[in-house]
């Protein structure tokens, strides 16, 4: 469901309704061209994109759009073409809000209470030599936490005294070796320091800028975390309280559940499904463990670790897990997480796009969130947008136990744009983190294949099979289900190639 100017957008019925929930007549073809735009709001769509899309190896005149593009507007009410509008040379663009069922949810459970006000002092340096520096690492920061739903951001160079809810303040320091950064938010009202946090980067990562960027983002990400924990949890976050045993409880379980399938294999990844369904058994209603399990399940669906004859169930029992979390903390990143890899796997691209959105608009650091969206536009057929994304969270590398997804992703892409030398670096520096998964094998197969390296594209697609027994043309890929006529072209080159070296046809 989407909703925009007043209006409903129901996929599932193929419906638009008013106001008043009364169902406004549209062809399908009309129908299919509103979502397209609602998924694309403020976006512009060029005349041949919108036809290529909406009839698919059809030849249709103009004038079949231009009469989709007349019904949408009379639906709409928008005699002025104000909301449909036409930028001429260009296309049209949707200039209209457009929220997701998520949202709503969310909004109906906005919390009264009064955003949070976060004063950012200017980061000091233990050295003259980098003052500079350390001032531009603590002016992006809070940028980043400016962008935070509900945080209202003010910077000072002196303490803000009662003005802030919190201060934040930083130190830069930096050796032969790398830039080491550290900071703190403290309550103005207690003194209490309620989350510090270091991150240190080597000085030969990459250029100056890049180096930055992941200083503000190992600084930036967990902070957002920390300020969306007690957005969301309230007393809990305080520490004293009867919510205490379980909240520590429920997070030493999701660390060691967490750590046990960074380097993934079959049993490692079953030994931490039991730690999260213990744990969830001893506490049924703890949030975060709702949204850590069903993560977990529709993490094992997507690495094929259980039986295909199982899958659907897994995904729909980790789907009522998410409902339950959603209903009580719409807002809470762990939950939003959770949803976007459920969108993505159902096939819900749009929704995809808007909840990772979501996502990021409580946390602009969350590499995940950008992984999702990622994949999201590589099913859409948006290679470069999806490259962009992906590249993206690689300059944040945040989370770092995430981090071999994001070079897996920018790797398929360039597979699927059919540049093998530009993808080889990413999936070798992804399979350095993560060797459990398979399919960063099988893209290097491909690769290496490609370049004419057969040798180790039969190394490497032997170890795809051993990693991920059962492999075949039909699952060997990223889901099929709402993919764009470019992806799917992709796609059936990538497995027909896979299929040279020996994949099995099902």
């Amino acid at each position: 469901m989407l909703y925009l100017a007043g209006y409903e957008l129901d996929r599932e019925r193929g419906e638009l309704r008013g106001p008043g929930g009364e169902a406004i007549k549209l062809r399908s073809k009309s129908f299919d061209m509103l979502w397209l735009f609602a998924t694309r709001a403020g976006r512009v769509l060029g005349k041949q994109e919108l036809i290529e899309t909406i009839w698919p190896n059809v030849h249709i005149s103009e004038n079949g759009l231009f009469q989709c593009i007349r019904e949408i507007r009379s639906a709409l009410g928008d005699e002025r073409h104000e909301l449909l509008r036409l930028l001429p040379g260009r296309g049209y663009v949707l200039d209209a809000e457009v929220t997701g069922r998520l949202e709503r949810m969310a909004a109906e459970r906005e919390s009264a209470a009064s955003p949070f006000t976060i004063a950012v002092k200017p980061m000091t340096a233990d050295d003259a030599h980098w003052t500079e520096t350390a001032t531009k690492i603590g002016e992006r920061l809070a940028d980043g936490l400016a962008r935070i739903e509900r945080v209202r951001v003010i910077t000072l160079a002196q303490d803000a005294g009662t003005v802030a809810d919190f201060v934040v303040s930083g130190e830069l320091h930096k050796s032969a070796a790398a830039w080491e950064a550290h900071a703190r938010m403290t309550s103005t009202a207690t003194g209490e320091v309620r989350w510090s946090g270091s991150v240190a980067v080597s000085t030969e990562a990459g250029d100056a800028a890049l180096q930055r960027s992941r200083l503000v983002a190992g600084l930036g990400h967990p902070l957002a975390l920390r300020i969306n924990a007690l957005q969301n949890c309230g007393a809990r976050m305080q520490g004293g309280g009867e919510d205490e045993l379980p909240a520590a409880y429920a997070k030493v379980v999701i660390e060691q559940a967490t750590a046990i399938i960074n380097q993934t294999t079959r049993e490692r990844f079953r030994v931490a499904q039991e730690m999260l369904e213990k744990a969830l058994a001893d506490h049924p209603d703890d949030v975060d463990l709702l949204a850590a399990l069903a993560g977990h399940l529709l993490r094992g669906t997507q690495t094929a670790w259980y039986d295909p004859a199982d899958a659907d169930s897994v995904h729909e029992r980790a789907r009522v897990l998410l409902e339950r979390a959603m209903q009580a903390k719409p807002h809470y990143i762990p939950v939003l997480e959770a949803y976007c890899r459920l969108l993505t796997m159902a096939g819900q691209l749009p929704e995809t796009l808007i909840a990772c959105g979501r996502m990021l608009s409580f946390d602009p650091w969350h590499g995940i969130a950008l992984f999702h969206l990622g994949i999201a536009q590589t099913r859409q057929g948006r290679f470069e947008e999806a490259l962009a994304t992906f590249t993206q969270a690689d300059t944040f590398d945040t989370p770092a136990f995430a981090r071999w997804t994001w070079l897996l992703g920018v790797g398929m892409v360039y597979t699927l744009m059919e540049r093998y030398a530009e993808a080889l670096p990413w999936l070798e520096r992804s399979l350095a983190v993560t060797l459990g998964t398979g399919r960063t094998h099988f893209a290097l197969a491909v690769g290496y294949q490609q370049l004419g390296r057969d040798e180790e594209a039969r190394v490497a697609f032997a170890t795809g099979l051993e990693l991920r027994p059962g492999s075949n043309a039909g699952n060997v890929q990223l889901p099929r289900k709402h993919g764009s006529p470019v992806f799917l072209a992709a796609s059936d080159r990538y497995v027909q190639m896979l299929s040279q070296l020996g994949l099995p046809a099902e």
